[in-house]
């Protein structure tokens, strides 16, 4: 999904610039439940370098594809200017509940990926790259022969059990090969 963790939060949105005089900043949407910005009551802000601090949000509304967050205390151009870059975050036990046979990206990485018919341990998720199609698995190879890429797409990744951090897969001939 759309949401990026960063240790136990999640990363919902990105603060790009204040929005109006009244200390409101407009946010990339990072998420694939932009309607949860109209109900949170607070978020944190992922500061460089600092624990994510606590923020109350007064308001959030769409517009132009984006998300205009009102920060209590921040009531001014120039303290909203400040918060520009900034990541904002919810903890990872408030995150969006998804349907069945969705996961977050987040929650592939680490993941062993087997090979269905001969029970085979291919290597470790190391990141899961999206293309605006079918995401990538980038599988880092037990054998040591560096990385493979796997599409995840329900025809190739049979099953995926978060839970035993195991991802089975019944790849077309030679796609294991394709980048040796």
């Amino acid at each position: 999904m759309g949401e990026i963790t960063g240790g136990p939060y999640l990363t919902i949105a990105r603060i790009l610039r204040p929005q109006g005089r009244r200390g409101e900043v407009a946010a990339e949407i990072l998420t694939d439940f932009p309607e949860r910005f109209q109900q949170l009551p607070r978020v944190f802000l992922e500061v460089p370098g600092q624990a994510p601090k606590p923020v109350e949000v007064e308001r959030g509304w769409p517009h132009k594809g984006r998300i205009i967050l009102k920060f209590s205390g921040i009531d001014s151009i120039d303290s909203a200017a400040r918060l520009r870059g900034l990541q904002v975050l919810v903890p990872w036990e408030e995150r969006a509940k998804l349907p069945p046979d969705q996961y977050y990206t987040c929650e592939l990485r680490g993941c062993r990926v087997i090979r269905e018919c001969e029970e085979k341990e291919i290597g470790t998720v190391t990141d899961v790259e999206p293309t605006g199609g079918v995401d990538l698995l980038h599988v880092q190879r037990a054998d040591g022969k560096g990385e493979v890429l796997i599409p995840l797409a329900q025809e190739i990744c049979r099953r995926i059990d978060v839970a035993s951090r195991t991802i089975v897969i019944d790849p077309p001939e030679e796609l294991l090969e394709l980048n040796e």
